[in-house]
């Protein structure tokens, strides 16, 4: 029977062997991509970056977007209603019809039946977690003027400039910054993040894989993060 200080050994290799790979790819990874957030100016030319931005994805059509229903990472299920300012989020066998004027009023199913057990709010915060995630890898460029957002311009390396958003208030997270990348017409290209939520400021993400909708809205349908493919299906919209 092995003594105790070979079974140590034994348990201490083995967290060795699954933990030092890990470790040695983030520091590759830390190395690799961590920036500092970059500095920006405030005030005209910003915001009219910004305009140039939305103007690129047709704004206006997004505006009189009414509804959209997509599917997130094939995990995640939305019918946002714009108008109301409602959606139903469906996760596994979860249904939350979340009221985003007034969370008292959000209702929750699980497998189709009427659910208000002592963690009900539990099910409500992460259908709103989601919610807030979510339709952000979806409407992110639509959001630059939102209440709470400073917008900074900002002259890359290559000499481009590039539009640094930060969200002082307001979701999940508060003061989160993105600097959007764009092309020659303003459209996005890819944002870097600089996010509680990552443990490395600066990551990019693609914001390429554009699909003109039905109302005419402009709507990304995948996002290349380091290894990793962000799916954005079964998209629809409407108009009231």
């Amino acid at each position: 029977m092995p003594r105790p200080k070979k079974i140590l050994k034994i348990i201490g290799g083995i967290i060795i062997f699954f933990t030092l790979p890990s470790l040695l790819f983030f520091a590759f990874l830390y190395f690799k991509y961590n920036e500092d957030l970059p500095t920006g100016t405030q005030g005209t030319a910003a915001d009219q970056l910004a305009n140039r931005m939305l103007d690129a994805l047709d704004h206006d059509a997004f505006l009189a977007t009414d509804y959209i229903e997509f599917t997130f990472k094939k995990r995640h299920h939305f019918k946002w209603n714009r108008v109301e300012n409602t959606c139903e989020v469906y996760w596994k066998n979860i249904k939350v019809n979340l009221d985003l004027n007034d969370r008292k009023n959000s209702e929750v199913f699980v497998s189709e039946t009427p659910y208000t057990g002592e963690d009900i709010h539990e099910y409500i915060q992460k259908a709103e977690k989601l919610f807030n995630n979510d339709t952000f890898w979806l409407v992110a460029p639509y959001k630059v003027f939102d209440d709470g957002v400073e917008r900074r311009l900002v002259k890359t390396e290559n000499g481009k400039e590039a539009l640094l958003v930060t969200y002082t208030s307001g979701g999940t997270t508060p003061g989160d910054s993105y600097l959007w990348h764009l092309d020659s017409n303003g459209k996005p290209t890819s944002y870097q993040m600089w996010v509680d939520i990552l443990p490395i400021d600066g990551l990019e993400a693609s914001w390429s894989d554009w699909t003109t909708t039905s109302t005419g809205a402009q709507l990304p349908t995948f996002h290349k993060f380091l290894f990793l493919g962000l799916e954005i299906e079964d998209l629809k919209t409407s108009e009231n």
